[in-house]
Parts: C-alpha cells; structure tokens; sequence
C-alpha cells in the first residue's frame, strides 16, 4: 500500500520524540543520531546491491544494521561495520564528523544503550519507509522526511541551537526571486556562505531545471556533516560543503588565492554576531570585502556577511540574503556601508518580513536582494512589506502558500500595491538620508475609523462611511440606494432594520448574480482541469501536477471584483497538503484502486476503511436512499430526545417530580423506581383499604427477606452454607437439595438409632420444606438439616408473599387503571412519568433499528468497494472528494465576502443608533422612576 506522508513523517516525529526523552538527550545531540540513521536508511534502500554514484559495502547495508539488534556491543558495530564503512568507502571519512553510536555519556551503558540503539533501528523498520521501488520521479520521500525532522529539531533546540535550520517556507522565497531559472548549464553555481544543514541551497536547486553547483561553508563540524548528508539525499552528492569560520577562513577560492566568485549566493547568516572580525584585521583584508564600503561595528557582523556575499559575486551575479532589520537604519558605520551600496546600485529589493520567523531568534528579519547586473540603468529600490502575511504556528510564525506566491509574484513583476509594495526612487531614499527603513516608504497602518460626533449627536450614518464600502457598491451598485437613504445633507438612514441587512443582501439580484460569476469561474476551473486530475498515471509529477492546477486558479481569479485570488489559491494549497497530495501519491503507486484497510478490530467487530475513498463517498454516491432513511430515523429519534428532555425538565425541580436529575439523564431502573414511588402514593389516596392490605404482605416480604439475609451473613453462612456455593460464589436452591439428599444417604448407612432413619426416609428432594419436620435432634447432621429446612420453608415463604403481593399490586393497578383518564391526585405525575418511559422505550427501539440499519448499510458499502471500477473511482475521488471539498471551501470565501459588508453596516448602524437626545431622554425618563421610587420609600431627593 503506497506510503501517506503526512502520517509517516509524524509518526517517525513522534518515535524519535519519545526515543530521546527516554534517553535523556537535548534535541541538538539526539539529532545527530537520528539524521545520520535516516540517512544509512536512505542510502542503503536507494543504492545496496546496485552500480550507482554511492557505494555500500557489503556487510554495511541497514539490514546489517537490523541484524545488530540486540547484541551487547550493537553501538561499537554499528561504528565500525555500518557507519565508518559507508563514509570511507564513499570519501567521505574526514569530511564528515561521524556521530559515536558507542558513546556512553550520551546513549547509556550496557543494556540501557542496548534498548535505546534497538528502538532507534526499529521505528526506521517502518514497512511504509521502503524506498526502493518510488514510481513518482519528484516523490523525494525520505529527504522531504529529512527536512521534516530538521524542522521540528530546530523547533526544540532552542534559541542557541536552532539556527543550523532555515524555514521551509522562507528559503522557498529566497529560491524564487533570483533569476535561478537563468541557468543554462550545471555549470551554473550557487553558493551558500553561512548553510547550516544546507536546505536554503537545495531550495535554490529544486527551482532549477538544471544540476546546478552548489557550494557551502559551515562553522560547526556537526551541522555541516548535516549538510553533506542533505546533499546526498536529494542527489547533489557532488556538492562541495567546507568547514570553517567564512569571515576569518573563506575556504572557496581559486587558484589564485582570491575570492571564489558565483553566479548566485544566498544566505541566512547568524543576526548580530558579536565577535565577527576574530581572526582577521578588517582593514588590512586580503580579500577586499571593506574596501569602498567601510568596516561594519565591532560588535554588530550582519553587513560583515553581507560585503562577504557582494565580494562572492560575479559581475552579473545575484543573492537573496536574510538579516535583522536593524540593517535597515541603524546609524555610524553601518550607515556609511548602507549609503555606499545604495550609491552603487547594487540593492534591488528588500522585502520586510513577519516577526518571528526563525528558529534560534525572535528578532524581525528581511530579505535584501543584491543585483549586480544593470546597476548602470537602475533608478531605485523596490520594497515590499510583507510582515502582515502570515500563520501563527505554535511558538513561530510561517509563511502560508498565499504569502510565499505574492511576495514572489510582486517582488518579479515589480509591482507596486497599495499599503503592501512600491519602488522607491534612489532620490527619496537619499532624502531620507539614506534610511532604508520600510515603513518610512510604504505605509501599512489601516486606516483610522472615526468616529463622527454630528453623527452621534444629531444621528444617521456619515456619507464618508457609507463611501468607505465603495468597492462592494462597484460590484452592487443598486444595492446601495436599497438599504441607504439620505435623511439630511452627508448622512444617512436604514431602510431595513439591522438585523435584516444580512438577508437583503444575499437576496438582492445583484448579489445573486455576482455570486453566479464567482461559481463560473470555478466551475470553468472544474471543467479544465478534471481531466487532467482524472489522467494521474504513475507517469505524473506530483509537484508539476499542483503547480499547474493552483497557476490555472490564480489566472481564473485574477482581477475580480472584491476577491483576493491569493486567497482562493490558499484554499487549494491548504486542501493539498491536507488530502490530495498523499491522495495522488497514493494513486501513483497504487493506481485508481479503492483499498480496504482495518481501522478497528475488536472481539465484536473489524472495521474497514479507505484512505482514498472513504466510505461516506460510496454511501454518498451508490446508497443515498438508504442513508436517508437512516437519517430519518436519526432525525425522528433526536426529536424524541428533545421531547424526552424537554419533559423531563419541565418535572425537575422543588416540589417537582425529579428533585435533581445529573446531566439532563435519568434511566429506565430510575424510572421504574419513580412510578412505582407515585403508585404507592395513588393506592394510599384512592384506594388506602387494599392498598393496607398490600403494605402488609409487602412488610411480612420484608420480614422474611431479612430473615434470610441474616441465615447467610451470619454464623451459619461458614458453616454450613458456603461449601455449597457454585463457581461463581453463589448459593443456589439445587446446592442445598443434594446437600439433604448427602445426609440422608449418610444417616440411613449409618449405626444412628432406627427411629432417626425413619425420620429421613420421607425426605424428597423437592418437598423437604413441605414435610413436619421435627427440629431438635441432638446430632451435626440433623442439626445441619434443621438449617437447611428452616432456609428453604424462608426461601417458600418469600416466594409465596411475592406472588401474594404481585397480586394485590396487579388488583391496584387495575383500579388505578380505571381512574387515570381523570385528574385526581397523583395521576397526572403517573402519566408523565409513563409518557417519559414510553419515550425512552422509543429511542431505545429506534436507536436499535439505526444500528442495524448502518450494519447493513456497512455490509453493502463494503461489497461495492470489491465492484468499483477505475472510472468509478476516478469519479468519488476527483468529483466527489477533491472538488466538492473545493468547491464548498472556495464558496464560503465568496460568502465571507458579503458577510463582511452585512458586519460593517450592522457596526455602523448600532454605533450611530442613539443620538444625544435619546440618551438625554433616557436618563430623564430613569431619573424619573428613581425619584417615583425614592418617594414610596418615603424619601425627597432634592
């Protein structure tokens, strides 16, 4: 069965989560070990047994590693026969600092690492992580695995940690505003100064036709064996990763000894390092990175990274680098850098981004992008501020797929949108002094809502107001004349009554038939591109499929009326990663087949379903009559239920016939005990003669059943009664008559007296209790049968009284019978209590009959997915499950629209609702009622 995504990264998450809070590692060692296992599984799965561009050696496969399970030196193995093996046979022994599975001080010793190494090796022998036989050319399971776990490592290591990791989502952006589509060769190189784990350079990779070179420079000797292992994983073995410290030791040089030049650069550079300039003499700098720009402060390295970038470019080179936005204006030496690269034209852009984005720091950040192509043509910087986009994600924020596609659509298009992007001439910047600060050029702030006083005195709506929804009366241009009307010069009146806008405008025609047009361009969405969605093959490219199909929305939205086509391209990016993308990887490998899977498997029952096509949409589609008439009694039994809880309501309280019921529930043992409580009270008023009559048998019951309560709690039960009890403990009539027939035998056999025999010899097993039985014998065995005897006539006398007492109730019941269509005493409270029980009986029944009626409803379902078709599957999935989810998500974005327009009105209209003079009035009229109060209480306020 083809591998969901979504819940094998989470489940590998959560496995390692819970491995390393049992080991007692930080997330900044336990990673180390988990990646590199990743990546033995990944290398081993893709290239064991095969001629490819990495070797395994015999013996080193991760089922060599499984084999290892178990054994007292597991981590000192896995060292020398997996792990060292691999690396060196591959050169990459030295390069890579390898991660000690033998280490004791962070695995434990002895059978302590034993358990942790072999729940590491399992929760990678996941079945579904078998990777070598993906169909999907672009399906990249276990590098997307890869940088699944990085990001929730760097997540949790904390703000001195995380920062080996660049969000996903940012580096995407990075990736996209570079002109990366440029390449023509695999010559074409991009490099990457600061590149932790290296998923900011891969970005860049995967947005290239081509194979690019890239190159990286890592200071730590654990992230960069990260990086190296990254590589691997999404094919650019041939990546060049170095170590070292870039400011001091830049290690990608030519021949020459001079700075190694790219085609791209991007980065994400640690904010604000301190001691950047340790190892060098900044003004005595073999490479020249500070000459003609000045020397960045001692304690601040941000524009130290970037004159390192600007140094690393080719002439027409570009990069896209991540730094604080104190870039942006702080003063001294940092502003003689800023003013000499604006002077040099070499800033294309800055885009402001959210607060909040990066793992190690929570410092507000941005992108500036440096172009060293045609700075001689040049005129200004184009901004964009894109610090209000985004989603809240547990502790971080993150760009949505809306965010990204804008920020990248605006920043290459250059286009200038109001409160969000402008270009910024070099001569408003050079006013500004230099400051390139984003909120001094483009301002964000909403605009203010004023509050208008005439308004609030005099009443009516302010004209200004009713402008302010101008972009709706575009769109509804009668509308507005329908629910305003002038009631003196700039101000307006209702003609509805608030709570009716919302329905005058979802009924106006204009409305209608916007929202018509707004279901046309879906429905020609629909119709272009079903076929396609339809025709997934194990030809398909996921990620060419969903870039293809989100463009075509895009472009069916672009420039409407009152919509953000960003928004409906967020629909379908939201529902992809949610659904279709593990719905079409699925199809890839599997075909358009519907599986069965188990779900739930008890004693009872096994229950099935389907990943791609759930059940619902078989039950939707091929059994609708029989959902429906389920859903008719379901609707018929919650109605019942609201009469049962209503009543039962209305009849608890004080003096009601329920003092207290817990939770709106009372039971059928409840019930019963309630009416017969009522009965009794009934037969005392109408009938008091017959019902003395019962009370007395029923006490004489009473007095018999305590009697035989105290025989079995008392001495006797040890003695005599509890070596009769059966398997499950209890004393049951039969046990007593074979214990008399056992004495008789023995009495009879026996050399007692002949007169003591005869006295047994009448004794039948059913009758004992029935016989004059004489009590006083002085021997165990006759003592014993006294017992018995005198528990058994108990045991007949309670019989007796319970028919006797059955029969009296049955005569009440039968004179009660005869006066309940009457009102007398009690009655009423029966009769409720008799229509609460017929009630319940009801539900009861129906929710039996619903429960019979799913299993049936299961079992055809189950049948029919055996009989499915590829067409009928190509149908429930693509029709059914993808476009109805769409299509509903999309039309609640066109309803939220109006709603918006219904909430503004409605705002308005309670806000301007009383004047002055109404609230003067109401004063006055609730002073007068206080005075007219004061007064009957006899007191004269002044």
């Amino acid at each position: 069965m083809a591998i969901k995504k979504s819940q094998l990264y989470s489940t590998l998450w959560e496995g390692c989560n819970a491995l390393r809070a049992s080991g007692g590692m930080d997330y900044a060692q336990f990673k180390d070990y988990v990646l590199t296992m990743l990546f033995i599984k990944y290398v081993s799965d893709k290239y064991a047994g095969k001629d490819g561009l990495i070797t395994i050696p015999e013996g080193a496969t991760f089922e060599d590693m499984v084999a290892l399970k178990g054994q007292k030196d597991i981590g000192d193995k896995i060292n020398k026969q997996i792990i060292r093996p691999i690396f060196r046979e591959n050169g990459l022994e030295g390069s890579v600092e390898l991660v000690d599975f033998n280490d004791d001080d962070k695995l434990g010793s002895d059978k302590e690492k034993v358990d942790l190494l072999d729940d590491l090796i399992r929760i990678f022998e996941n079945p579904a992580l078998n990777f070598k036989n993906n169909r999907a050319e672009d399906d990249d399971i276990l590098g997307d695995a890869y940088e699944f776990l990085m990001r929730h490592f760097a997540s949790e290591s904390g703000k001195s940690k995380g920062n080996f990791y660049t969000p996903a989502e940012v580096s995407r952006v990075l990736a996209k505003i570079i002109d990366i589509e440029k390449a023509e060769s695999s010559d074409f190189s991009v490099y990457d100064p600061t590149c932790g784990s290296g998923s900011l350079l891969l970005k860049v990779a995967m947005e290239s036709d081509r194979h690019l070179s890239l190159y990286g420079q890592e200071k730590e000797s654990s992230v960069k064996s990260l990086a190296i292992m990254n590589m691997w994983m999404h094919g650019y073995e041939d990546a060049i990763i170095k170590k070292g410290n870039t400011i001091a030791r830049p290690d990608h040089k030519e021949k020459d000894g001079s700075l190694k030049r790219f085609d791209r650069v991007v980065a994400n550079p640690p904010f604000s390092v301190k001691n950047w300039s340790q190892g060098i003499t900044p003004l005595d700098d073999e490479f020249k990175r500070f000459i003609h720009y000045g020397v960045p402060p001692d304690k601040n390295g941000d524009y130290a990274f970037l004159l390192h970038i600007i140094a690393s470019l080719k002439g027409t080179g570009k990069a896209a680098v991540i730094l604080p936005h104190g870039v942006l204006f702080r003063g001294n030496a940092e502003a003689d850098i800023r003013q000499n690269l604006i002077e040099r034209k070499y800033i294309k852009g800055i885009i402001g981004l959210p607060p909040n984005m990066f793992y190690g720091t929570g410092i507000p950040a941005c992108i500036i992008v440096i172009d060293k192509e045609n700075t001689d043509t040049r005129t200004g910087i184009f901004m964009i501020d894109a610090s209000k986009g985004y989603l809240k994600d547990g502790n971080k924020n993150r760009l949505r797929e809306q965010d990204i596609h804008k920020i990248v659509d605006v920043f290459n298009s250059q286009k200038p949108l109001v409160k969000y992007s402008r270009f910024v001439p070099f001569d408003e910047i050079k006013t500004n002094e230099y400051n390139l600060n984003i909120p001094r050029y483009i301002d964000t702030q909403e605009d203010e809502d004023i509050q208008d006083l005439d308004a609030h005195i005099n009443g009516g709506i302010p004209q200004r107001d009713v402008d302010g929804m101008n972009p709706y009366w575009q769109v509804y241009p009668s509308l507005k004349t329908e629910l305003f009307e002038e009631v003196r010069p700039g101000y307006n009146a209702l003609k509805a009554e608030a709570t009716a806008i919302k329905e005058a405008i979802f009924s106006h025609q204009e409305f209608k038939a916007y929202r018509k047009e707004m279901d046309k361009l879906f429905e020609s969405w629909k119709t272009k591109n079903t076929p396609t969605l339809k025709g997934i093959n194990e030809e398909t490219s996921p990620k060419q499929l969903i870039h293809a199909i989100a463009e075509d929305l895009l472009t069916e939205y672009s420039d409407k009326a009152l919509v953000d086509r960003y928004d409906m391209y967020q629909h379908l990016m939201d529902f992809w990663l949610d659904i279709m993308k593990d719905d079409t990887y699925m199809i890839i490998e599997d075909g358009w087949i519907a599986k069965l899977h188990i779900v739930k498997q008890t004693k009872k029952e096994t229950v099935y379903d389907c990943d791609l096509v759930p059940k619902h949409l078989v039950v939707n589609r091929y059994f609708p009559v029989d959902l429906k008439a389920i859903q008719a009694k379901e609707s018929e039994k919650e109605a019942k239920e609201n009469d049962f809880t209503t009543l039962l309501a209305d009849n608890t309280g004080e003096e009601a016939i329920f003092e207290d019921v817990e939770n709106g529930k009372v039971s059928k043992a409840e019930l019963n005990e309630k009416l017969d409580e009522y009965q009794d009270l009934a037969f005392a008023t109408h009938f008091p003669e017959h019902f003395k009559e019962y009370q007395a048998t029923q006490e004489d019951l009473e007095k018999c059943t305590t009697s035989i309560r105290e025989m079995l709690e008392g001495e006797l039960w040890g003695t005599f009664f509890e070596k009769l009890t059966n398997a499950k403990g209890k004393l049951v009539k039969g046990s007593i008559q074979e214990r008399i027939l056992e004495l008789q035998r023995q009495i009879t056999i026996s050399d007692l007296p002949e007169q003591y025999k005869e006295k047994v010899a009448p004794i039948k097993k059913n009758k004992f209790e029935s016989l004059a039985w004489e009590k006083g014998i002085q021997h165990p065995w006759f003592e014993e049968l006294d017992v018995h005897y005198h528990y058994l006539s108990l045991l007949s006398e309670q019989a007796s009284l319970r028919k006797e007492a059955k029969k009296q109730r049955d005569v009440l019941l039968t004179k009660l019978k005869g006066i309940m269509p009457t009102d007398g005493e009690y009655i009423p409270e029966i009769k409720t209590i008799e229509k609460l029980m017929a009630l319940q009986e009801e539900i009861n029944q129906l929710s039996s009959k619903i429960k019979e009626a799913y299993a049936a409803l299961e079992d055809k379902t189950i049948r029919k997915y055996g009989e499915l078709t590829e067409v009928e599957v190509q149908t429930l999935v693509v029709d059914d499950k993808w476009m109805t989810t769409l299509s509903t998500n999309i039309q609640a974005e066109i309803d939220e629209i109006s709603q918006r327009l219904t909430g503004r009105i409605r705002e308005l209209a309670e806000r301007y609702d009383s004047t002055l003079g109404d609230l003067g009035k109401s004063v006055t009229d609730y002073e007068s009622k206080v005075n007219q109060h004061l007064l009957k209480m006899g007191i004269a306020w002044n």
